[in-house]
């Protein structure tokens, strides 16, 4: 397929689990794009065994309920993190996702000094090594129960105190849908904060067709009316029989 080059695509990983890696690679090749999200270290090798780039890279988190929002979990997270941080320089890559974590009862003002005091403990290294880590945005009403970074106000305003270039927010427009909607405004006002999207079908996460609420060739122009140059990323769960026909479809609607 020809691409038209306005959006850099990608996708996920765990979306297509079934399928080993070695062969979803070769699939999306012949797609015609280069990159698959939320890999970790141990099949990178994989990836660039078939010229893949790491798009998002993953692995130094805890969990996606376990997160820097809890002060008792940073002294593992900086650890590992810090060890990430290297490992994805050293393999020429640039992203690496991260979570706030569950709020335990806990509220946005603590949630949001927690992660500045932990993160800018990793930041420093990541601005040396030319790293960005991305807090991914979850809907807490469907998916994430409890998520502490489930809105663009929580989110946005931890990128403003910690200040650095080197960290942002993956926008995932399927969570981000759910909790609050408003998709392009948002992408518009926001978008100086975000530094990575992910797909998806609302509702129920599939195809991201006209079987969903959400039209995404408009998303997808508004994206590229900011000037963003990074990666948007499908991460809906193909329900077609074919899943690498519901990835082309999927890249397709977004290629405007």
């Amino acid at each position: 397929m020809k691409l038209k080059g306005n959006i850099n695509h990608s996708v996920c990983r765990w979306c297509y689990g079934d399928i080993p890696l070695d062969d979803l690679c070769i699939g999306v090749k012949k797609i015609g794009f280069s990159a698959i999200d939320l890999v970790g270290p141990k099949e990178w090798p994989t990836l660039q065994s078939h010229g893949i780039f790491s798009s998002m890279c993953n692995g130094a988190e805890i969990s996606l309920t376990k997160g820097w929002n809890h002060v008792e979990y940073h002294p593992t997270l900086i650890r590992s993190y810090l060890e990430h941080i290297d490992l994805v320089a050293k393999a020429g890559y640039k992203n690496l996702i991260c979570f706030s974590g569950n709020r335990e009862g806990m509220d946005d003002e603590t949630g949001l000094k927690n992660c500045v005091d932990g993160l800018k403990q990793i930041l420093k290294l990541a601005e040396e090594k030319g790293v960005v880590i991305q807090m991914e945005l979850l809907n807490s009403k469907v998916n994430h129960k409890d998520q502490m970074c489930d809105n663009t106000k929580w989110g946005i305003e931890l990128v403003k105190r910690i200040g650095s270039e080197n960290f942002k927010l993956l926008y995932d427009i399927y969570h981000m849908q759910i909790d609050e909607g408003d998709v392009i405004h948002t992408i518009n006002d926001g978008h100086q904060y975000f530094g990575h999207y992910h797909t998806g079908g609302v509702p129920g996460r599939h195809e991201i067709d006209e079987t969903q609420e959400l039209h995404y060739p408009a998303i997808m122009r508004a994206i590229v009316a900011t000037g963003y140059k990074g990666f948007v990323a499908q991460e809906f769960i193909p329900s077609w029989p074919d899943k690498l026909k519901a990835l082309k479809a999927g890249v397709k609607i977004c290629d405007v």
